[in-house]
């Protein structure tokens, strides 16, 4: 068994299938199948199963997917470490983000970086939950992760550190303000009004809800996965919506008035790491989350 070998197991896991798998690795179909085929001889066990053209995991290869990626990252760190030394400043590095975190103060961060390390490409996927960001950390899928929770989280066996605490804010939607020229306005105030949201289990969400069940008449229009479609629904006149402080720029930049919620609520705002065998580019990229981090200091506990 070998990393090249890991690095095809991989693709077809990620690609979901041989033929897209082999297109992603500019190599022919038949030989990663090949390799594959390899690799379950010397394993001793199947690792797909077969069905018509889609490749399944079986439950071996199920567990061989965590170890598979600490294998290939570690190497990736260590060729990297190599680079590093011999004064190669280029690479790769991969996050994973929570939308709202994903929007501020990640983009500060990656502008920050980008500034400082302009040869290494950056490459950000997608998370909804905690424990999307904790897993993906864990199994090597990412060096960094960066998500935002209902209070300061802590991680066994996971470095964190906490970046900033942004509260809570009303995107108000512009056929139907008649919050006045007021800035901060109560849970009360929403009563009567029509709100778009996100799905359970984010705290934007949890807002909405407990207003409901203290009685005030709250009306959800919308439910929405993607956060990228809240403030064009706003903008189309659908409904306010309670979104972290991180969204207010670009609220603001395409006309929306966006006012305080008080008492507030506060999303809490951390990056993930791996505690050992890190690549330089991502502890560069620590090192600029550390500098932001001290800056925003009076904004997080």
């Amino acid at each position: 068994m070998d990393v090249r070998q890991l690095r095809y197991f991989l693709a077809v896991v990620d690609h979901q299938g041989f033929n897209r798998a082999a297109e992603k690795l500019l190599i022919a179909q038949p030989s990663l199948s090949q390799a594959i085929k390899t690799l379950e001889q010397e394993a001793g066990v199947p690792l797909f199963h077969r069905v018509g053209r889609r490749a399944v995991l079986s439950e071996a290869g199920k567990a061989l997917v965590g170890p598979a990626r600490l294998v290939v990252r570690d190497l990736e760190a260590a060729q990297s470490a190599m680079a590093d030394v011999k004064g190669v400043r280029s690479g790769r590095l991969e996050l994973i983000a929570m939308p709202s975190p994903g929007v501020e103060p990640l983009t500060t961060m990656i502008a920050t970086y980008a500034r400082l390390h302009p040869s290494i490409t950056v490459s950000t996927d997608a998370a909804f939950t905690v424990d999307d960001v904790v897993s993906s950390v864990r199994n090597g899928s990412s060096e960094v992760g960066i998500l935002g929770s209902d209070r300061p989280i802590r991680v066994p066996d996971v470095d964190v550190l906490q970046l900033e605490r942004q509260p809570l804010v009303l995107i108000v939607n512009p056929q139907a303000d008649d919050f006045g020229d007021r800035d901060v306005i109560s849970p009360q105030d929403l009563d009567g009004h029509r709100v778009v949201v996100s799905q359970r289990g984010s705290l934007m969400r949890s807002l909405v809800d407990n207003v409901l069940a203290s009685g005030i008449k709250v009306e959800i229009v919308v439910e929405v996965a993607h956060r990228t479609s809240v403030l064009p629904l706003v903008l189309a006149g659908v409904g306010h919506s309670v979104m972290p402080l991180s969204w207010a720029p670009l609220a603001r930049q395409s006309g929306l008035r966006v006012v305080h919620i008080e008492p507030v609520s506060e999303l809490h705002v951390a990056i993930l790491s791996r505690q050992a065998n890190l690549t330089p580019a991502a502890k560069a990229f620590l090192g600029v989350a550390r500098d932001y981090a001290a800056s925003r200091i009076d904004h997080i506990g």
